[in-house]
């Protein structure tokens, strides 16, 4: 099992690929994939149990399922960087024909995606099903999804949390990604949501926070207790404190990076504060 120094040595990194692939092509979302690097890496270096290579019926492993699919970058680069493609392939980010697209999508064959997830809202409703999937075949293993705090401004959502808890769906594990930001500005700003974790509670879910989403370990040890509570008749829902477009900070506390590329000279500053540590693709 790789140590805290080694997760934190792959997060720069992935960091780094970030930056590189949106700035190549002047388009993609850097803001929230910087402030879910720490999470993806934990998840796919420590967290779930996961077999060597990608099977899409992913009998007898757990399944993860990004819902805001624009957070693709980080999503891409820790894929290729825990062995499901060649890292290479990083370097086609939303070139027309690329597997690669600004968005995830299936059809292209790209090992590690299961869904498509460009429109927002759905994630939810998908994990539930595969989660189900897994109890009908008598198979223990975990689902975990991704989804942004502004997202579940989307009512089908609600409609889902509200099945997850009615049908028992014990066997879910749903991070929000709670950064108060989205695309036009804070979610204070654009749609108050109040208080997620009441509204999850109320749900009849079961609610596991993390404080500090930025912190390995601190990730690692709020899953666990996540994890914890599967099997006990309740789906789990963790609120994941991040901050958009942590690690470099001109990016930091602002939706403005949403959707919106480094020009040069803010790709080397993004860079000199994220030095290499396992090699550029």
């Amino acid at each position: 099992m790789a140590s805290t120094q080694q997760l934190n040595d792959l997060t720069t990194q992935v960091r780094r690929d970030i930056l590189r692939m949106v700035h190549k092509v002047n388009s993609g979302h850097p803001g929230g994939s910087l402030g879910c690097a720490e999470f993806f890496v934990a998840l796919y270096s420590d967290i779930m149990q996961r077999h060597e290579g990608f099977d899409m019926d992913g009998q007898g492993e757990d399944l993860f399922f990004l819902s805001n699919g624009h957070i693709s970058p980080v999503y891409y680069s820790v894929l290729a960087r825990t062995g499901y493609f060649e890292v290479n392939e990083l370097n086609t980010f939303r070139l027309i024909n690329s597997r690669l697209q600004g968005h995830p999508t299936t059809h292209e064959g790209l090992p590690g995606i299961r869904i498509a997830s460009g429109s927002l809202g759905q994630g939810m409703s998908v994990a539930i099903g595969a989660a189900q999937a897994k109890k009908l075949n008598n198979d223990a293993h975990l689902i975990y999804s991704l989804h942004g705090d502004g997202e579940l401004q989307e009512g089908q959502n609600w409609e889902a949390i509200m099945y997850a808890s009615a049908k028992k769906i014990d066997n879910l594990i749903a991070t929000i990604d709670l950064n108060g930001q989205q695309i036009d500005g804070s979610t204070d700003t654009v749609l108050p949501m109040g208080s997620l974790k009441e509204k999850f509670k109320s749900f009849g879910w079961t609610v596991i926070e993390i404080s500090n989403g930025n912190d390995i370990d601190a990730i690692k040890m709020g899953m666990a207790e996540a994890k914890n509570e599967t099997g006990k008749g309740k789906p789990v829902g963790v609120l994941l404190k991040t901050v958009m477009g942590h690690g470099v900070d001109f990016m930091m506390h602002t939706h403005a990076w949403h959707g919106k590329a480094p020009n040069d000279e803010q790709l080397a500053k993004g860079l000199k504060q994220n030095p290499e540590t396992l090699g550029d693709y």
